[in-house]
């Protein structure tokens, strides 16, 4: 088991910016002295771990409810991947021979857990290797900081953490210091804290690939605090005037922050929790985590590289950030997605389930997982126990996932009657318009699209925004309504011209509904400039060259698209590339792109088609080859009007 004993030996070794990549390398030959003793050492660490009582709620058990052991994993990331923090600090602690002058990077992740343990004197002692080395001292000061916070010392706390806030991350400094403020009840300090994060002009995205987005989303988080804090304070019109400046900035999110607005009067759907100190540094980890991410994702996307991987780094904070405070829901969701999203199933499954105390949101992530691990029965018992937990306030959003979930498991007696009353659940407009088009998403995975019309109609006539326009358009298309679709979607282009994504909208409906396929082309052709690495953008752009002949083109960008996209997957994509596959005279990769499609949900007109074609294969020639039409773009590539 060579990987293994490389990838441990490297825990001695490892740095901040190390943790976030795979451990890399190989040992040929006997064992050295050194790797017989960390050997030794993790075989130490076969029953219960060395850790938190906290921390030994996240480990992964055996049959025989112990945990699953060191052995069970190839490197520590892997223990991560399974949502098992507990045997990653184990195994940080098993690469310390001297467990009181432990290295920088271990100091940080024990002194996490010790600090959960309550050993807060130390927990601080632990961290001063970390505070010796100019990479990991301001992390230190931080963790520092919040375990005098823990053990009640105020004061020190406080200037501790604003001695060390101005050398973390992006917005992490000021958003931890707030909240620690706002845990001990200096709240007046705490709003002066947000306050000074606000800008005076709040500007929204243009689109989706604005970078403009970043900043926004920080605007929000702030915003989104800050408002819960002051009607916490008895300051309603207050909390209510940061929202209206949101409004301000994106009009036509008007409805949507006129519920929250409204929220903040009523109380309803917000969380009422009181904010520990447990709570306020398990946030303050976890805006930590972010932040680092967003630094990573800028510089990657200056050096052209994209990590497909899950973010260990990110996974390691997230986790030590629920060894902090089990009980901090938000926080068990967030590591939940991150793994759910890499297709790490019974990782992300084993967080839901290791939590203390079961909830409506938590049961509702637990189905869906199962329902991706194909466990039919043990799904339905989680929706079930879901929709039990759901208080009022949660009524319209289990009852839209149970609904969608129906539908994805083709369940059209369960899902259908849903739909019909989903709107019943929604009191504000902008749960009325979200139930509206959540119901005609359901209606057209069966196929009834002149039901799933209906519905989109109503949502924009209600929320009449960008994203609601967007999806009536889809819906015309379906009910054969093209013209008007295709209208609504040149309407948004010339608002929006130089939007990747809405470039992609328009010409991917012409590739579909329209023999524009000249038009349809230079379009996507803009699109993929734009975006050249989108998933979505590649297919799109791939298979418009499919419809013109060129079989060669659309497998180099639908595969460029399936790439991209892992380790997720979309029916669309593997139906082209087994369309592409199949002309290109490779019958079985075809058949499998298929075999994969339907295991990826599609609706319900288009898994017929593909069985169909799984069963017996395309009749006939591919497209005729035409020309593909010049395109010429600016250096900036910009779209003006005249393009679209």
């Amino acid at each position: 088991m060579l990987a293994f004993r490389a990838s441990f030996i490297s825990l001695s070794v490892l740095t901040l910016a190390a943790c976030a990549t795979q451990p890399v390398g190989s040992f040929e030959g006997p064992l050295t002295e050194r790797e017989k003793q960390i050997t030794e050492a993790l075989g130490a660490f076969s029953g219960d771990y060395p850790v938190s009582q906290n921390a030994l709620l996240l480990a992964v058990k055996d049959t025989e409810d112990k945990p699953v052991g060191l052995f069970a994993y190839e490197n520590p990331s892997d223990a991560l991947k399974a949502g098992d923090i507990a045997a990653f600090i184990s195994a940080i602690k098993a690469g310390e021979f001297d467990q009181n002058a432990p290295g920088a990077f271990p100091a940080l992740v024990i002194a996490i857990d010790t600090a959960a343990a309550g050993d807060y004197e130390r927990a601080i002692d632990t961290l001063e290797p970390a505070k010796a080395e100019p990479d990991t001292e301001a992390m230190a000061g931080f963790i520092e900081a919040w375990t005098l916070a823990l053990s009640g010392n105020e004061d020190e706390a406080i200037r501790t953490h604003r001695r060390v806030g101005a050398s973390l991350p992006g917005m992490t400094g000021d958003l931890s210091l707030a909240a620690m403020l706002e845990a001990f009840g200096r709240t007046d300090e705490a709003l002066s804290v947000y306050e000074a994060l606000v800008p005076t002009r709040i500007v929204a995205p243009e689109h989706d690939f604005d970078p403009q987005g970043l900043v926004y989303s920080h605007v929000q988080t702030v915003i989104a605090r800050q408002a819960i804090l002051l009607r916490d304070l008895g300051r309603i019109e207050e909390a209510q005037t940061l929202y209206r400046r949101l409004a301000e900035a994106e009009p036509e999110e008007a409805v949507r922050f006129e519920a929250a607005i409204e929220s903040l009067a009523t109380g309803r759907g917000l969380d009422k929790e009181e904010l520990t100190i447990e709570r306020a540094f398990s946030q303050a980890l976890g805006d930590y985590s972010l932040s680092m991410t967003y630094q990573r994702i800028i510089a990657n996307a200056i050096t052209g590289v994209r990590e497909r991987d899950y973010d260990t780094f990110k996974g390691m904070f997230d986790q030590l950030a629920l060894v902090i405070d089990p009980s901090h829901e938000d926080m068990r969701l967030a590591v939940f997605d991150d793994l759910f999203d890499q297709n790490l199933f019974a990782g992300a499954l084993h967080v839901l389930q290791a939590a203390p105390e079961d909830s409506a949101q938590l049961k509702l992530a637990e189905a869906t997982t199962l329902l991706r691990m194909d466990d039919f029965p043990g799904a339905d018992k989680a929706l079930t126990r879901a929709i039990e937990l759901s208080n009022e306030d949660e009524k319209l959003g289990i009852s839209t996932a149970a609904m969608r979930i129906y539908a994805l498991k083709k369940n059209e007696a369960r899902a259908l009657p849903i739909a019909d009353s989903i709107t019943d659940f929604a009191k504000t407009p902008a749960e009325k318009a979200a139930a509206h088009a959540m119901a005609g998403g359901v209606y057209a995975q069966f196929g009834k699209h002149d039901r799933a019309l209906i519905e989109a109609r109503a949502a924009q006539a209600i929320e009449d925004t960008h994203d609601r326009r967007m999806s009536l358009a889809t819906a015309l298309a379906d009910a054969g309504e093209i013209e008007e679709g295709l209208l609504i979607l040149r309407t948004e282009a010339l608002a929006r011209p130089n939007d990747p994504y809405m470039l992609n909208s328009l010409g991917y409906y012409l590739v579909l509904h329209t023999d524009r396929l000249d038009e349809a082309y230079k379009v996507l052709a803009r699109a993929s400039a734009l975006a050249p690495n989108d998933s979505y953008i590649a297919d799109s752009f791939g298979w418009v060259r499919f419809m013109m002949g060129d079989l060669e083109g659309a497998r180099r960008y639908i595969e460029l698209s399936q790439r991209e996209l892992l380790p997720q997957r979309h029916w669309e994509i593997e139906d082209h590339l087994g369309d592409v596959y199949w002309h290109l005279d490779r019958k079985e990769d075809a058949k499998r792109a298929w075999g994969t499609a339907l295991e990826e949900f599609p609706p319900a007109d288009e898994r017929a088609k593909i069985e169909d074609k799984l069963t017996n294969g395309i009749e006939g020639p591919p497209p005729p080859r035409r020309p593909l039409p010049d395109v010429s773009l600016s250096d900036d590539v910009e779209v003006d009007r005249n393009d679209i």
